[in-house]
């Protein structure tokens, strides 16, 4: 009887140990998403052609079609999204449907909270700091973030991820410069204090950014070594949001271009906002 209680009792303690590590991420996903949703402009200017009339064609193209004359430049949203995400490889997929809210604001962060529907609960979150997932809500199973790689990766991510969603946060300026690669493609870098990142954009003849490749700094390979390889995905199912031409079907994963490619990631998007939403009035 004694063993009984002495085992109930250090089952207690994980669980509420537990519980409270659960509500402490919580609460630091919550403070992180209201920090980047208090970086949208207040008084933002609006878009014209003007702004984007030294870039490359292919730029230029993508511009006028992503943002409509006279909207205002909004560089923080929110999205709404279902889809699936692989647990495995592209051998055996293992893809669990799941439904997830994002908040993205280039170049500061973004943060991703994700759950499953189906099978053995996996949910967490994923920000420029920290990726933190839980099996049956409670049991850490990845726990990671607060190093140079971690940072270096998600900024890979959510940089390439503003080309569909936040088009604002993509024009010249402090941040952003871009370059040319052929008459459909235009490579935009974002710096923000010691991170960079080269994106390459590619559109149709509307200037519909249909793909995006880049070199992630990533580990996603046999030797879990962190090293420059191909990341990239595709977009689709453009429609209007305030002004903006955004994407609301993209798939995204490791070794884009190759025949090793893997899409682990696939999203259709339920809702788009703009925090402060007013100024767009």
């Amino acid at each position: 009887m004694k063993i009984l209680l002495i085992s109930i009792a250090v089952l207690v303690a994980v669980l509420a140990a537990l519980a409270l590590l659960l509500a402490y991420d919580k609460g630091a996903d919550k403070a992180e998403w209201r920090r980047l949703a208090e970086l949208q402009p207040d008084d933002p200017p609006r878009f014209s052609a003007a702004m984007v009339a030294d870039l490359p064609e292919p730029a230029r193209r993508y511009f006028g079609y992503v943002i409509r004359p006279g909207t205002p430049l909004l560089t923080v949203a929110e999205i709404d999204m279902t889809g699936r995400f692989s647990l495995g490889t592209k051998d055996d997929p293992r893809y669990q449907p799941m439904q997830a809210r994002q908040i993205l604001a280039v170049p500061e962060g973004f943060v991703w909270t994700m759950r499953t529907r189906e099978g053995m609960p996996l949910s967490g979150s994923d920000t420029g700091r920290w990726t933190r997932f839980r099996m049956l809500w409670l049991v850490p199973v990845a726990r990671m973030g607060g190093t140079t790689n971690h940072a270096r990766s998600a900024f890979g991510r959510y940089v390439a991820e503003a080309a569909f969603w936040t088009p604002a946060a993509l024009l010249p300026g402090r941040y952003a410069s871009w370059l040319p690669v052929d008459d459909d493609t235009a490579r935009v870098t974002i710096t923000h204090g010691a991170l960079s990142q080269s994106v390459d954009v590619t559109v149709d003849a509307e200037g519909r950014p249909f793909k995006v490749s880049f070199q992630r700094w990533s580990n996603a390979n046999p030797q879990k070594v962190h090293r420059l390889q191909p990341f990239g995905g595709y977009a689709s199912d453009f429609r209007e949001v305030g002004g903006y031409r955004l994407a609301h079907r993209v798939e995204a994963g490791n070794m884009f271009g190759t025949d090793d490619y893997f899409p682990f990631f696939r999203a259709e998007i339920s809702e788009i906002r703009f925090p402060g939403r007013d100024v767009m009035r």
